[in-house]
């Protein structure tokens, strides 16, 4: 229903119109001005609800963050100690490592090098060049032998020449002293007018006890030719 409420001004209000009101006969309680509704819908229960739920969240993931910092500090802490604990462990664990990477039986590789100074006939070796000397020894151009066994024995050279040029293993045994006994020979021969280059390889298997020395010989070391260190090597390996 409508009903027009005069004012005390003769039924206008301030700018001349008649006030009109609406009525809802079917209403049971006074009707609230929007405006009231709006600003009443986020205040009370539900924003202090929701206050405390944002603070527990929050207080939740600081107590995470000082927990995983804890956490970290003491695994520092038990790391630290252990690593004092178990530094003789570590150390024998490298030197275990160390002792599985070595050859499993007596084993020398030599090449030749600028240091070497080669005897007239007797070939020397580099002790610059990374040798390969395990349960060996070198010494004066020959290998010795420190475990009695079967050994593969091997020499190459490098070398230029006329006429006859020779390349032996020999080697010095206690049972003969004084003498030494051919293990391995070449022979190249080439005219004597003309001047080659050419290459001689020796490798075979020899019975060998301890404090045997083997070592290379060439007809003459003059004419060996040192390029490369690797062009001249000897070597030798238990089987």
């Amino acid at each position: 229903m409508v009903f027009n409420h005069p004012s005390s001004r003769g039924g206008k209000d301030e700018g001349g119109c008649p006030s009109v009101f609406v009525v809802d006969t079917h209403a049971t309680r006074p009707p609230v001005p929007p405006r009231l509704m709006r600003e009443g819908r986020w205040t009370g229960a539900p924003v202090t609800l929701l206050t405390m739920l944002v603070s527990l969240a929050l207080c939740g993931m600081v107590i995470e963050a000082c927990f995983i910092y804890s956490l970290y500090q003491t695994e520092l802490v038990q790391s630290a100690s252990t690593s004092k604990l178990t530094g003789g462990d570590e150390v024998a664990t490298i030197e275990n490592h160390l002792e599985e990477s070595l050859p499993s039986k007596p084993m020398a590789h030599l090449t030749d090098g600028v240091d070497v100074v080669h005897e007239k006939q007797i070939m020397g070796w580099s002790m610059n060049a990374d040798p390969i000397l395990y349960e060996m020894v070198y010494r004066n151009g020959s290998l010795i032998i420190q475990k009695e066994g079967y050994y593969f024995i091997y020499s190459k050279v490098y070398f230029s020449f006329s006429g006859i040029f020779h390349h032996l293993i020999n080697m010095k045994t206690e049972k003969y002293t004084g003498k030494f006994i051919t293990l391995l020979q070449s022979r190249e021969t080439s005219p004597e007018s003309s001047k080659m280059r050419s290459n001689s390889y020796l490798g075979g298997v020899f019975h060998l006890s301890e404090n045997d020395a083997i070592y290379v010989s060439v007809s003459s070391t003059q004419k060996i030719l040192r390029h490369k260190s690797f062009e001249n090597v000897f070597g030798a390996y238990m089987i």
